[in-house]
């Protein structure tokens, strides 16, 4: 039995949409689906023009999954575009990025998703303190050498 999939992270989740070809009743068109992950590897790659190791590290994938994932996109957008097939953005196995925030008065830290149009929060929701912070979450890296994190 395979292991399950690893949930990859997106900046925001993309609103599923359908692109297809002007003038052709969609309910005669092949559907392509280019999964919520995909587009998000597209846009770091090639819209963002950013290194693949970079984006992966983004993604939370390996830099191979990566380039699987983009070499998938690619051909699913180039069929849909040569074939003139309609393109349905949805679904997938991924996680929207978030922001961790704390209070400066009684340490609670709580997370806004990215994206969500909350944008910054004015009070702590726990005290209603003023005094809060973006936290940066750090992740442990492995020293090469000995292997402990």
């Amino acid at each position: 039995m395979p292991r399950p999939r690893k949930r990859r992270r997106v900046w925001r989740e993309a609103t599923p949409a359908i692109f297809k070809p002007v003038g052709v009743p969609l309910h005669q068109l092949n559907t392509i689906t280019l999964f919520h992950e995909e587009l998000e590897a597209l846009r770091l790659v090639d819209l963002e023009n950013r290194y693949q190791e970079e984006a992966a590290e983004q993604m939370n994938v390996s830099r191979s999954t990566l380039q699987r994932i983009v070499n998938e996109a690619h051909v699913k957008v180039a069929q849909a575009l040569t074939e003139g097939a309609a393109l349905h953005i949805e679904g997938g196995t991924f996680r929207v990025a978030t922001h961790y925030w704390q209070c400066a008065d009684c340490g609670h830290v709580w997370e806004v998703e990215h994206g969500s149009g909350q944008g910054a929060p004015a009070r702590c929701p726990r005290c209603r303190s003023s005094y809060i912070r973006l936290r940066r979450m750090r992740r442990r890296r492995m020293d090469r050498k000995s292997g402990i994190r």
